[in-house]
């Protein structure tokens, strides 16, 4: 995709100046929150949509004149689109009956598909008496048998409750590796994003942000947006005061590692800037081991809230966040479809170890590691400390 954009009569651009390219093989997700414009790149793909201005190749070749039918693409849909007086077997069909392919070659591809998805007791079952998961199967079924040049997922599990969209997650996964087919799945799922892909690229309003191995994008975002939106739970986002080395944020004050330090533009006197702290990365002091004292800063806090998961723990520290900083985060929050970041009191979100005694509404001792710590400048949302791709102090 060179340039690809998307523009409705009335001026607005649904896609605007898209340059991505993928590889033969790869699995590339398209993320963002409704509305960025997902759906309507992959429609682009298919054929489904005009394209405004830009050049899409496929296989090297200029589709942008091409009807849909003729690019050889397999598409799988959020609501299945079976036909519901078909069989499993004759919907899997359906497409290779319209090319006019041979019946006992239909017959092969059908009956492959249907063993590598666990169809085949279901070949001769109505749509009406699948389960969800199994409707997707044969959508993808469907998908398979035309041994397509790509496949493209819409928002394929949406619609499935959460453990069967574990389980379906697994089942694209291994289905992609098995055919090594180009794939390209939309979602506004992160955890989908960060399980399945290759690469990922992160979309606001059209534009893509950042694409890059679900690692890169967690470890090493490239703006306030990105950061944001990948994590679950999302990163802490807190205004602070930035001053040669020393960084003050709402809760204290700290000396940054040399590593980030290293990292920062040069610049003199006092500047404000957003911090991000991912809730992993901070853990309750009294369990952090003496030699790891050194790399985080210990500050004390009130407990508002506490959740106790089992494996884990969620601890609610509150902070208040006031003035311009405020408003900045306030609108960040409505570009992540999120609740606001700042209110009169907000909340950091920790994750710590389950055998934590912090309690709620009392105060605790908390450690945060400052070398996990990101910055990024509150006007343009750009990452001010950028650390080399695969650094091992991103890592982990």
């Amino acid at each position: 995709m060179r340039g690809i954009t998307k523009r409705y009569p009335d001026g607005t651009a649904a896609v605007n100046d898209v340059d991505l390219d993928i590889a033969d093989g790869e699995f590339v997700i398209l993320v963002g929150p409704s509305g960025c414009g997902k759906s309507t790149l992959l429609r682009m793909i298919v054929g489904l949509e005009d394209i405004s201005e830009g050049e899409m190749r496929i296989g090297g070749e200029v589709v942008n004149g091409k009807a849909a039918k003729d690019r050889n693409l397999a598409m799988v849909f959020q609501n299945y689109a079976l036909y519901p007086h078909l069989s499993v077997r004759e919907n899997m069909a359906f497409p290779l009956r319209l090319a006019k392919v041979p019946d006992d070659e239909v017959n092969r591809r059908v009956e492959e598909a249907a063993a590598v998805l666990e169809l085949t007791e279901n070949l001769d079952r109505k749509p009406a008496n699948l389960s969800g998961g199994q409707r997707q199967r044969v959508a993808m079924g469907r998908a398979i048998v035309r041994d397509p040049n790509a496949f493209l997922f819409d928002e394929p599990l949406s619609n499935l409750d959460a453990k069967l969209r574990v389980q379906m997650r697994t089942e694209i996964a291994r289905v992609q590796k098995k055919y090594g087919t180009t794939t390209v799945y939309v979602t506004h799922d992160q955890t989908e994003a960060m399980t399945l892909g290759d690469r990922v690229a992160v979309l606001k309003k059209g534009v893509v942000q950042q694409v890059d191995s679900p690692r890169e994008l967690y470890n090493n975002p490239a703006n306030l947006f990105v950061a944001g939106f990948i994590g679950s739970p999302a990163m802490n986002l807190v205004p602070a005061t930035l001053k040669g080395r020393s960084l003050t944020l709402p809760f204290g004050t700290f000396d940054l590692p040399d590593e980030l330090a290293s990292l920062l533009p040069r610049g003199e006197g006092e500047r404000q800037v957003i911090a991000g702290v991912r809730p992993e990365h901070f853990e309750d002091a009294s369990l952090v081991a003496e030699a790891d004292r050194g790399n985080g800063g210990v500050f004390r806090s009130r407990v508002d809230v506490i959740e106790w998961m089992g494996s884990e723990l969620y601890a609610y520290l509150p902070y208040t966040a006031t003035g311009d900083m405020a408003s900045k985060l306030d609108a960040l929050a409505a570009d992540l479809d999120m609740e606001q970041l700042s209110t009169d009191e907000s909340q950091l979100v920790t994750r710590l170890d389950a055998q934590s005694q912090v309690s709620a509404a009392g105060e605790a001792e908390i450690w945060v590691d400052l070398r996990r710590l990101h910055l990024f400048d509150p006007e343009t949302g750009e990452a001010l400390a950028r650390r080399p791709a695969g650094s091992g102090a991103a890592a982990g």
